[in-house]
């Protein structure tokens, strides 16, 4: 298990326990017989190595965090704590098994990550396995197994760093501690504690109520246990000042509070609250416990006329029978379960799974709220911390960087499903011939390696460019759906470091579910097909203006580029490119995305070419970075819809300087080779031209083709060692065209070190846009550097290589048309 180690110190009354647990010392003080005054000694390396390291009890390991856990936490993606008290002292074994492991289920179904609480071999521990949780849960079994709240802590852990390793359920309150320590600011549970009948006297009170009163954590519950006095439950919290909500669950006027089996209990909620964005407001702005009460699902809420008849028999017996303090409530449980012939459990269950899966929103709702922010500002002091302690600037402190490059593209939950035999197959039935199987079989299930990270093309250009951007401020413009897949995304795009906030989340309604990629490689990780949903993109009911317009105000004076890909639908296209030429008056770049997107670009619109697409030198695209099969599709698309035909075309293609075709086709051979040259690619490249300045061509191992109009005074026309890649020069006299700059750039590095196709070309295109964004020219250096950027990303398992911030370097070498620019932002944002 690897797990990690937090530098977190626990509340004083955890380390108030002497460097000797109680009930080992005699009564001079000296330590009883057994027991080793130096016990690490006795453990092994791995025992007795710290996992959370207490500022005044540096040897003692505290707390084990694993490593999911951890890096949830660190990222902002939604993480919900679950406690083991309901394990092993609620649910018999094995149901108790069972309902751990559903409930886990259904908080990553609902896109959160578990961390399930509890104590094992005397070491708490956040984030359980699948192993530990049956370990766990078959320790219910056993009367050693303890129920572990705040004042049990010190107890079992020292316990367990002398050599008498103990297992116990955390309750609530004993969770509400180990969760806060990881930095979890959600909790979804059963039924909270609560004031005892009769508790004014006995003061039995469960520490449940005190300890959300001193920590900055929410829990999710069906109000209290319904045997507990409610209305003085209610007094206690409000005293202890924990706000306490309760969902009115498509409820209108007087809401109740609560009471776990039934939806109402008689006693008024003091707040109500409509669903789980309005939770995760408050605990953003909230700075001790929350208590939020999400009633029983009405299906399963008993009879209240029934459940009080058995509660109060229930009762009686706990109190003639003498249970009081922890064994009162199992007694409690367990009496009501016999008393309705076992109806409590499913209620039991159901009312958890509800509260599970209404927690699991309220975290993915909290993740999404704090990356809408760039920084995640406490404003109950001014300042925040993150999970690790890291502090961030109050907001006021804070200015957000003017945008140096916009990118309009998509984002996607990317699934990765590289096929994986488990060993050599026989070929054709014969066994003597046998070779390994590169591709799976069709029509069923093969085995495979699957892995889960955030894409798209959007995406993935903007992270590139910002990992080898170094200072360049990049703006994503997005569509995600309102659902737990753009809850992941959100968080995700925060913890890589990308501002988050113009991505738009809409509505849940058909066609707005969170787009998501999913891709099947073979053994090589060579693409065999990839299914998409990116129907978000494709709808034509979205306002565009609104995304543009909320970006207006946030542009830096030195934009010069925005990016473009084609999952846009036509509208939404055509929008982008007026704006970047009409309003910003900036250059465009365009990524194709695949074959059948890629024709967008010269759909035919229903009010004529003219207004769809503008030819040199009022083109609307200054780049486009297709591999060969797109610009296929582009070129076919604008013979077929009559772009090569259109008002203008010809006076801008005759002054290309083309010769005859077999001239012409000569010239290609001798500029890019006999190959490229029968693939049509230079020919189609140049065609294009009218309407796309610069053409880059993905040729994979091949290089990459450059296609480039030249003005008259383009210093490349004059040069001796330009003349190899300039096939073509204008002969016809027009003032604003002064030939074709076509050069075959090989492939800076051709390796069979391939772990994922993904993102390849996205990071190809995000490194070229760092460099023009910075001012730098579009040459052999930069596109050298971009193809290094991409061989990066194809050795690693994500859409864009970590590794990228390591040529920010070299990118900066780079000769620059405008030098000013790289310290601009600094003097406008």
């Amino acid at each position: 298990m690897i797990r990690s180690s937090l530098s977190r110190q626990f509340p004083r009354s955890l380390r108030a326990f002497s460097s000797c647990p109680r009930n080992l010392k005699g009564p001079d003080g000296s330590l009883k017989e057994g027991h080793d005054p130096n016990p690490g000694s006795q453990l092994s390396p791995k025992a007795r190595k710290p996992l959370l390291v207490s500022k005044s009890h540096k040897n003692y390991p505290f707390i084990e965090v694993s490593k999911e856990v951890h890096d949830a936490v660190s990222e902002n993606r939604p993480v919900v704590a679950l406690e083991s008290t309901i394990y092993t002292h609620g649910f018999p074994y094995p149901d108790n098994h069972k309902l751990a492991l559903k409930l886990e289920e259904v908080v990553r179904q609902n896109g959160g990550i578990p961390a399930t609480i509890g104590v094992l071999d005397g070491v708490a521990r956040v984030g359980l396995t699948r192993e530990e949780i049956g370990i766990l849960a078959e320790a219910a079994t056993k009367p050693g197994t303890m129920k572990v709240s705040r004042r049990d802590l010190p107890y079992i852990l020292g316990m367990g760093y002398l050599g008498h390793k103990m297992a116990g359920g955390t309750t609530i309150a004993g969770t509400i501690i180990l969760a806060a320590r990881a930095g979890i600011k959600v909790f979804g549970t059963g039924g909270l504690g609560g004031v005892h009948r009769g508790g004014q006297d006995t003061m039995d009170i469960s520490a449940d109520l005190s300890e959300l009163g001193r920590t900055p954590l929410a829990v999710i519950s069906s109000g209290c246990k319904s045997f507990l006095d409610i209305p003085r439950t209610l007094e206690y919290l409000e005293t202890q000042g924990v706000a306490v909500c309760t969902f009115a669950d498509g409820r209108k006027g007087k809401i109740d509070f609560p009471a776990f089996y039934t939806r109402d209990s008689g006693v008024e909620s003091p707040l109500v609250i409509q669903n789980a964005r309005e939770a995760a407001a408050m605990i953003y702005h909230h700075a001790s416990g929350l208590l939020f009460a999400n009633p029983i699902p009405e299906e399963f809420s008993m009879p209240k006329d029934k459940i009080d008849e058995a509660i109060n028999q229930a009762v009686k017996e706990a109190a003639e029978q003498g249970f009081h303090g922890h064994s009162n409530t199992p007694f409690i449980l367990s009496r009501i379960k016999e008393l309705t012939q076992g109806n409590s459990i499913p209620a039991n269950t159901a009312l958890i799974e509800s509260n599970v899966t209404i927690a699991t929103k309220v975290s993915v709702e909290l993740s999404r709220l704090r990356a809408e922010s760039s920084h995640h500002t406490n404003v109950m002091d001014g300042s925040s911390r993150d999970t690790l302690g890291s502090t961030f600037m109050p907001a006021e402190q804070q200015k957000t960087p003017k945008i140096d490059l916009i990118v309009f593209g998509s984002v996607a939950v990317d699934i990765s499903c590289d096929y994986s035999p488990t060993a050599l197959e026989p070929v054709d039935g014969d066994f003597s011939a046998v070779a390994k199987v590169i591709s799976p079989a069709l029509h069923t299930s093969n085995r495979a390696v699957i892995n889960q990270s955030i894409g798209g093309v959007g995406h993935n250009v903007a992270l590139a460019t910002q990992r080898i951007g170094g200072d360049i401020s990049v703006r994503l413009s997005t569509l995600v759906g309102s659902d737990s897949a753009g809850g992941l995304i959100t968080s995700n795009m925060q913890s890589e470091g990308l501002n988050t906030g113009s991505i738009h989340a809409l509505p849940l309604q058909e066609g707005n579910r969170t787009p998501q990629y999913v891709a099947f490689n073979d053994t090589k990780k060579d693409l065999i097909f990839a299914m998409a949903d990116m129907s978000i993109y494709e709808s034509n009911n979205y306002e565009y203006h609104k995304l543009c317009q909320q970006l207006k105000e946030q542009i830096s004076p030195s934009l010069s580029w925005i990016v473009i890909d084609a999952n846009w639908n036509w509208n939404a296209l055509d929008y982008f490119l007026n704006w970047a030429k009409q309003v910003l008056k900036v250059k465009v770049a365009f990524e194709p995305v695949s074959v059948n997107k890629s024709e967008r670009l010269f759909q035919k619109p229903p009010n004529g070419i003219a207004e769809r697409f503008d030819i040199f030198p009022n083109h609307r695209l200054d780049l486009a970075t297709p591999n060969q099969q797109e610009l296929g599709a582009i070129h076919a698309s604008a013979s077929s819809n009559g772009f090569f035909s259109a008002k203008g075309y010809l006076e801008v293609f005759n002054a290309l300087g083309i010769p005859s075709p077999e001239a012409s086709r000569e010239r290609f051979i001798a500029t890019t080779g006999l190959k490229l040259t029968d693939s049509g690619t230079p020919f189609m490249s140049v065609m294009l031209l009218p309407y796309i300045h610069t053409i880059l061509t993905k040729l994979g191992a091949d290089g990459v083709l450059m296609t480039s109009l030249l003005s008259p005074l383009d210093e490349r026309l004059t040069n001796p060692a330009e003349a190899p890649y300039i096939p073509f020069r204008n002969t016809e006299g027009n003032s604003k065209i002064g030939g074709v700059y076509m050069r075959l750039f090989p492939a800076a590095e051709v390796t069979e070190e391939v772990v994922s196709v993904n993102g390849v070309g996205d990071t190809f295109l995000g490194v070229v846009m760092a460099g023009l964004t910075k001012g730098a020219k579009l040459d052999e250096k930069l596109i050298h550097l971009a193809q290094k950027g991409a061989v990066m990303t194809l050795k690693s398992k994500s859409s864009v290589s970590e590794r990228l911030g390591e040529l920010e370097r070299e990118l900066n070498l780079l000769d620059m048309h405008k030098p000013e620019q790289l310290n601009r932002r600094s003097q406008t944002g």
